[in-house]
């Protein structure tokens, strides 16, 4: 066991990995300012592009340099798989107890994340990201399961979860630990810690009405009532000054983008 933890604790420190984890953290950052942007169009007027990681992905496809990229970013965020998986098996060992399983599962959490845009860019990239079932459907699904009705709810109560869990991290500045020293002083550590904040709960914010939609598509018994991010984001433009709290939206998630690029630059394994 102790051969095994020594292994991966070398891989964990290899600098080809550290490399793809920066690269990574780029490509990560540039799905979310291409969703920021198609955000930004949804608030004024244009209802053809996806705000989602996935509608960020086709925007990337326009043309051949940015297929060329789609696989600089599957190969990226397979890095950050690589690292979150090491972390979610062995890592944390500063903490103890309940506090280190804890941290182990959200980095569990987040290779599911990676992997799920990753595999969407690579098949973007191979000319096969058209197709996918829609949220309704596998809601639907899910709501034909024994018990699927309580299963959607707790879904969108989880999503809700992990949106409140993201504006924590985001207005406690938790993120800055992301960061070496260089990162957190000075003027660009100012600037790279309202980038986090805005960035973070930006995006808590959007993972709490995505649940919502979830929780009410549970209590009406109508899987079409769930939502992903792009239709979450409709009903933000139908409501009173609509366009304004989605291009808010839009600005937050684009400076999560810019700290990832932060992240990158300063990373702190």
């Amino acid at each position: 066991m102790v051969d095994v933890r020594q292994r991966v604790g070398t891989i964990d420190h290899d600098d080809a990995l550290d490399m793809g984890v920066r690269v990574g953290l780029v490509s990560y950052g540039i799905v979310h300012l291409l969703m920021a942007w198609l955000a930004l169009q949804l608030a004024f007027g244009d209802r053809e592009g996806k705000v989602s990681s996935g509608g960020a992905m086709h925007q990337l496809a326009g043309n051949t340099l940015g297929q060329i990229s789609l696989y600089v970013v599957a190969g990226g965020l397979a890095a950050l798989c690589i690292w979150q998986g090491i972390e979610a098996a062995v890592g944390h060992r500063d903490e103890d107890g309940a506090k280190r399983t804890w941290k182990r599962a959200i980095s569990a959490g987040k290779v599911v994340i990676y992997a799920t845009v990753g595999f969407g860019a690579l098949k973007t990239a191979t000319g096969g990201g058209g197709g996918g079932s829609s949220t309704d459907t596998w809601t639907s699904k899910l709501m034909s399961l024994p018990f699927g009705v309580i299963l959607v709810g707790l879904v969108g109560l989880g999503i809700i979860g992990v949106g409140g869990a993201l504006v924590w991290r985001g207005w406690q500045e938790k993120f800055l630990k992301k960061l070496d020293t260089s990162g957190r002083t000075g003027n660009d550590g100012t600037a790279y810690r309202w980038f986090g904040k805005a960035g973070y709960i930006a995006k808590g914010v959007a993972f709490a009405i995505v649940g919502a939609f979830f929780v009410y598509a549970a209590l009406t018994h109508d899987p079409e009532k769930s939502a992903g991010l792009d239709r979450a984001l409709l009903k933000v433009l139908e409501q009173p000054f609509g366009p304004f709290l989605l291009a808010a939206i839009a600005a937050g998630i684009a400076c999560y983008g810019l700290f990832c690029f932060a992240w990158a630059k300063h990373l702190d394994r």
